[in-house]
């Protein structure tokens, strides 16, 4: 899409599920990420496995430095999750142009819309074109734990 930001010309963005870092990804997230602080490595896997992978790279070393899963069907739905970027590497536009990228990815499956969910980070997803549901109160949750 036109409307997409650049990443900067020092990282790159890839869908290949083979250069995650998985040490690295765990990592942030069972560590970091307020949605998934312990999240046992077996159960971070599992999540890997079902779903398409991203992440950001840096050209020059090759070190992951952003990384994020969708999980779809391909054709109506999608949940954007466990986006998360690298504390060093904030404010420098990788989020926003990061979520773009992966939209852009996923344009092609004609999918009818693609949710997610954040405490935190309203403003790097209003900028790729993500926006309040219109009618929350149709949603549901069931909760297993």
């Amino acid at each position: 899409m036109s409307d997409t930001p650049a990443l900067p010309d020092c990282y790159e963005f890839s869908a290949d599920t083979a250069r995650v870092d998985v040490d690295r990804v765990h990592g942030w997230l069972s560590a970091d990420a307020y949605w998934a602080i312990g999240r046992p490595r077996e159960k971070h896997e599992r999540a890997m496995a079902s779903s398409l992978n991203f992440g950001v790279y840096d050209r020059a070393s090759g070190e992951q430095v952003a990384y994020a899963r969708v999980v779809t069907d391909q054709a109506l739905f999608a949940w954007l999750a466990d986006v998360y970027v690298d504390p060093s590497v904030r404010g420098k536009g990788v989020g926003t142009a990061f979520v773009g990228r992966i939209r852009d990815h996923l344009a092609p499956y004609g999918l009818r819309r693609m949710l997610l969910a954040t405490a935190d980070a309203h403003g790097v997803y209003e900028k790729a074109g993500f926006r309040p549901l219109d009618r929350p109160g149709q949603w549901m949750v069931h909760p297993f734990a």
